[in-house]
């Protein structure tokens, strides 16, 4: 057979096998939380953008939640400033906020503007716009030998979302990005971890699916092996041993507070892999872990996918 005939066929197939996702999951949200080397490799940043388009071009409504933390890094390093990190999240202070306001926002219509050169009808949302991420202080509880809780600066927790502003894009055929700074009731801005925004959004908007992208296969065991599916209890587990640790920790807690709270899977993937959303979300095999309730569809015993569903 000609080789221009076995790629046509191959072409053939993968549409075909995406067929089925595409019916089912037309109008449903996916919130995508959008960092890593996924951010910083050109080839990468436009088959992002245009991932998402297409995703909105077939009929689901994404919501991209971006970081930015080494762009917020190399910046803090021009200037003279070291970065510090407390599990997982990025010590605050007045200079470093100004500094992560600015990335953000450079980042936010940078992504803005990837989408809509591919189709897409993308607008950047701030969190204080509207006021609609309501945000408070977060203070992180002692560990170890530390016996008061641990003040990281400006780094904020969240309250509630207010998902007027995203519904009503998203009634408008609009794609929601956003940074993830909040704000609380005196108008003091907070820096967010995206991965908690991204959760709490999809927690808030029900959302069919939480993507979480990263530079890493998925989640890890002990001995560098991917897990190519977690259920709640064994998330939990594997936060007491210990193998989930550093910034892998807000992701999965994130994860876990979003199936628990009617979310129906969650996905840790690798966004160095090129097309990764399109992989995960319409072929069978998908990319990195999933994560569901332990009330959840039970995992096929050849595949990282569910009985009853993707």
């Amino acid at each position: 057979m000609p080789l221009h005939a076995i790629s046509t066929a191959h072409k053939a197939q993968i549409l075909a096998e995406a067929l089925p996702y595409i019916r089912s999951f037309h109008g449903k949200t996916f919130i995508i939380k959008y960092g890593g080397n996924a951010m910083i490799d050109p080839a990468l940043k436009a088959a992002f953008g245009r991932d998402v388009a297409l995703l909105q071009l077939v009929g689901m409504h994404p919501v991209v939640v971006h970081g930015g933390g080494p762009q917020i890094s190399d910046l803090l390093d021009k200037m003279g400033v070291k970065s510090e990190f407390r599990r997982g999240m990025r010590v605050t202070d007045e200079k470093t906020m100004n500094v992560v306001e600015m990335v953000l926002g450079e980042l936010n219509q940078e992504i803005v503007g990837l989408i809509n050169q591919y189709g897409g009808k993308a607008v950047g949302l701030n969190g204080q716009d509207g006021h609609f991420i309501h945000a408070k202080k977060m203070l992180l509880p002692p560990e170890g030998d530390e016996s008061e809780a641990v003040d990281i600066g400006l780094v904020g927790d969240i309250e509630r979302i207010d998902a007027e502003i995203i519904e009503l894009l998203q009634s408008k055929s609009f794609i929601p990005v956003v940074m993830p700074i909040g704000v609380d009731a005196t108008g003091q801005a907070y820096n967010i971890n995206a991965d908690v925004v991204a959760g709490k959004l999809a927690e808030t908007l029900k959302a069919e699916k939480l993507i979480l992208m990263t530079n890493t296969p998925g989640v890890l065991d002990k001995q560098g092996r991917l897990i190519g599916g977690l259920t709640g209890n064994e998330i939990e587990a594997l936060f007491k041993d210990g193998t989930i640790h550093g910034g892998m920790l807000p992701k999965l807690a994130s994860a876990l507070s979003a199936i628990k709270n009617g979310v129906k899977c969650a996905h840790v993937m690798d966004g160095r892999v090129p097309n990764a959303l399109l992989l995960e979300v319409l072929t069978n095999e998908g990319v990195g872990t999933a994560i569901r309730s332990d009330d959840g569809p039970h995992f096929l015993a050849d595949t990282r996918r569910y009985f009853a569903g993707s």
